[in-house]
């Protein structure tokens, strides 16, 4: 019986020591640089896109869509990034990306992703689209999917 109180005693001690608790957090990855990005969205496809993030946290897509004319898709668009907690990341900004066979969505694609080392980072990809959607939750048009990203080498 004393054994199973001893047990119990310590078993409460750790639980409530701040030592216990705390697990250390990964260090933030710096994405400046240029990575290649790969997502997937249902009813869109997998697409690829060259991101490049600079020091001040901003950012620019860049979607390899062989089929746009859009200017702004061939050169680039504007995005930022921001660093999350726990070795999260955040990359934002404007896309415009191929709905079927005949049309196109210009909405916004957030990816929220981890770092798994300082090259790659892999999560989720969220596209809302300008287009209204009053049975949606947000109000906008919006679908889930995944990506990942690796950083491209000093040679590419």
């Amino acid at each position: 019986m004393k054994f199973f109180l001893s047990l119990l005693t310590l078993l409460m001690i750790a639980a409530v020591s701040p030592a216990a608790r705390q697990t250390p957090s990964p260090a933030p990855i710096d994405p400046t640089g240029q990575w290649n990005v790969s997502f997937a969205l249902p009813n869109i496809g997998v697409k690829e896109l060259s991101l490049t993030c600079h020091a001040n946290r901003t950012a620019l897509f860049k979607l390899n869509d062989p089929s746009a004319t859009d200017k702004s898709v061939v050169d680039g668009v504007p995005a930022v990034w921001s660093p999350v907690s726990n070795g999260r990341i955040n990359f934002s900004g404007e896309v415009e990306l191929p709905k079927g066979t005949c049309c196109r969505e210009v909405g916004t694609l957030i990816l929220k992703g981890t770092s798994s080392s300082a090259n790659a980072i892999a999560g989720k990809a969220i596209f809302v689209s300008t287009t209204t959607d009053e049975e949606n939750f947000n109000g906008f048009s919006s679908l889930t999917g995944t990506f990942t990203a690796t950083r491209k080498s000093n040679k590419e």
